[in-house]
């Protein structure tokens, strides 16, 4: 039976009741209608929905805290937040493994970690962004900014040593794709 309510949506969105009063205050209604014969299912989803919204607004990482002075610098990857990989930024490994039935899907997430780790080492303290690893077919293609701090024959001896090293190494075909920048504040997307 459908009993009308003189409470309205509206009223439940009053902007001086905290999160937890509107939703006590909607299960109420949602009783008070009673809905709970006619969609028994209701109530529970509604708080499964309310629980997941506060795990999701609790949750710390990949967030950075706010300094006191708002001096930490952030590039635009590190300011956005974990939740929206895929929406504003993108993922640093292009890969297919992740798909059912895939083989070989660890042996490529280390292979990417291999390669991170490889790059830190060779490129030592070059990279200003995050390393790319993109696989299409056969072909590994790794991106990034490098700083310029070295003479730019270092820099061609170095893409072919990785692209050399890796193509061995890995079995495939390595690209390397680099963007220099003189000045490293040039990344800078804000402050927090």
């Amino acid at each position: 039976m459908w009993i009308s309510s003189s409470i309205s949506i509206t009223d439940l969105q009053s902007p001086q009741q905290q999160p937890s009063q509107r939703f006590s205050q909607l299960l109420t209604t949602i009783e008070a209608i009673e809905l709970m014969p006619l969609l028994p299912g209701l109530k529970s989803s509604v708080q499964t929905l309310y629980v997941l919204i506060q795990a999701r607004n609790k949750c710390q990482a990949g967030r950075y805290r706010i300094t006191l002075k708002r001096n930490r610098p952030l590039t635009y990857e590190q300011a956005n937040k974990p939740s929206l990989i895929g929406v504003r930024k993108g993922w640093n490994s292009w890969n297919t493994s992740s798909l059912l039935g895939t083989p070989l899907s660890s042996e490529i997430a280390i292979e990417d970690e291999f390669i991170r780790k490889f790059l830190a080492g060779t490129w030592h303290r070059l990279f200003l962004s995050e390393i790319i690893i993109k696989r299409h077919s056969n072909t590994i293609r790794i991106g990034g900014i490098v700083n310029q701090t070295i003479l730019p024959q270092k820099y061609y001896f170095l893409l072919g040593y990785t692209e050399e090293l890796l193509s061995n190494l890995l079995k495939s075909p390595v690209k390397i794709d680099i963007c220099t920048t003189e000045d490293k504040n040039a990344l800078i997307y804000k402050y927090i």
